[in-house]
């Protein structure tokens, strides 16, 4: 079992920063691949960010690419989504996913964070 809390959500204007963090419980953390995803009202979640348990792999969603960085502190059992240059196309619910390899597909994860809540005003 892998248990997993978001933090760092807010509200920021458009053009700022913000970090999210994803903290996880357990001793095996690190043998997890990690992902970010985002929900808006009425749409469907969306794949962000996705980084490898060894933290060598990470890929991006083509709407953040650039903009957003994905990284991981195994030693602190976290995972990090670094956010730039925020849009208000942005606005989500952001939510981490754990799973024991990398997939941009929303159902083939198990483990979910109860999800951060990020607002960009124009």
């Amino acid at each position: 079992q892998v248990q997993l809390v978001e933090s760092g959500g807010g509200l920021v204007q458009a053009g700022g920063s913000l970090r999210l963090s994803c903290a996880a419980s357990g001793r095996t953390f690190s043998s997890y691949a990690v992902t970010w995803f985002r929900q808006a009202p009425g749409k469907e979640r969306e794949f962000v960010a996705a980084i490898s348990w060894s933290g060598g792999d990470t890929r991006y969603g083509d709407s953040v690419k650039g903009r957003f960085t994905i990284s991981r502190d195994n030693t602190k059992n976290t995972v990090y989504l670094q956010m730039n240059s925020l849009k208000p196309e942005d606005t989500a619910v952001y939510y981490c996913a754990a799973n024991s390899y990398t997939s941009t597909i929303p159902k083939t994860y198990d483990y979910w964070g109860q999800g951060t809540q990020v607002t960009v005003s124009s």
